[in-house]
């Protein structure tokens, strides 16, 4: 059977899909610059969702890796990471951008962000007044120095490399390609582009 076609995440925006156990998702950054905020929730109870805090514990490390198994906030195994060609750097630390964070950057007007785009990709599968847990933040580079600080990089990946994770319950996920363009985490030229994802058999 072929492999199903990619799923745009659109530039700025969200997209969200519904996963069985034992399914592959496949992470694709599209054009090698792009952080993509990625969240899991129970598809039995949205309530439940992979969590960062948790899974810093269960993996033994701010940056998840292959083989690594991502919790959600009741410790029950949600994604595995089965394979990784994006350089490795991701972030478990950050929140989701929101119009709070963009206003603190001095935007006047409204700034695409990531809390919303999760909102309106579930609200685009019947789904609503979730929370916004803290996300994987696929692609980004944020160093820990020895004193604790962190800085905004641009990312290590390459056009075309990918992440697959496994999805180990019912799940829905759900993405925003993050609409940043004030520091340099979608690259040096500051510009949020569009990711793909499959989800595959």
């Amino acid at each position: 059977m072929p492999d199903a076609a990619p799923i745009t995440i659109p530039a700025r925006k969200g997209a969200a899909a519904f996963v069985r156990p034992g399914q592959h998702i496949k992470l694709i950054n599209t054009n090698g610059q792009q952080v993509v905020d990625t969240w899991a929730f129970s598809r039995e109870n949205p309530h439940e969702f992979m969590s960062m805090e948790h899974s810093r514990v269960q993996m033994g490390t701010i940056f998840p890796r292959e083989g690594n198994i991502l919790v959600t906030n009741r410790r029950h195994p949600i994604l595995t990471i089965v394979k990784d060609t994006s350089g490795g750097i991701h972030d478990t630390l950050l929140a989701a951008c929101d119009c709070y964070r963009y206003q603190l950057l001095g935007c006047k007007e409204y700034h695409d962000n990531c809390t919303d785009n999760l909102a309106h990709a579930l609200a685009a599968l019947g789904l609503s007044n979730l929370a916004t847990p803290a996300p994987l933040n696929m692609i980004m580079n944020i160093p820990v120095a020895p004193d604790g600080a962190v800085t905004f990089e641009p990312p290590v990946s390459t056009p075309g490399s990918y992440a697959t994770f496994r999805a180990e319950m019912e799940l829905v996920i759900a993405f925003s390609a993050c609409p940043q363009d004030l520091n340099p985490v979608n690259g040096r030229d500051r510009k949020p582009t569009e990711a793909h994802f499959q989800i595959l058999d």
